[in-house]
């Protein structure tokens, strides 16, 4: 059915969106050395959050949550080791 072709690419276009957000913050935070103005406790409840979102669309069988949500995962921590190296 054509509704369910639809709501799939609009899955992978907000699962696209939502991981490409991360990039310039994952970027920023190693280039610079510097997380000051990123909160340490938003962060550790971001990786939670993105944590039940993998388990939940690995849940579901939902390949645009499971990618997305993979992807983000690598970029949160990789901010979040950032965040605990360069106090």
């Amino acid at each position: 059915m054509i509704i369910d072709y639809v709501l799939k690419y609009i899955g992978y276009f907000a699962a696209f969106c939502t991981t490409i957000a991360f990039f310039p913050q994952a970027i920023k935070a190693w280039k610079t050395k510097s997380t000051k103005d990123i909160s340490l406790y938003m962060f550790l409840l971001l990786v939670v959050g993105i944590l039940a979102w993998l388990v939940y669309g690995i849940l579901i069988s939902s390949l645009p949550l499971v990618i997305a949500n993979l992807a983000v995962l690598f970029l949160a921590i990789s901010i979040l080791i950032a965040k605990l190296k360069f106090k």
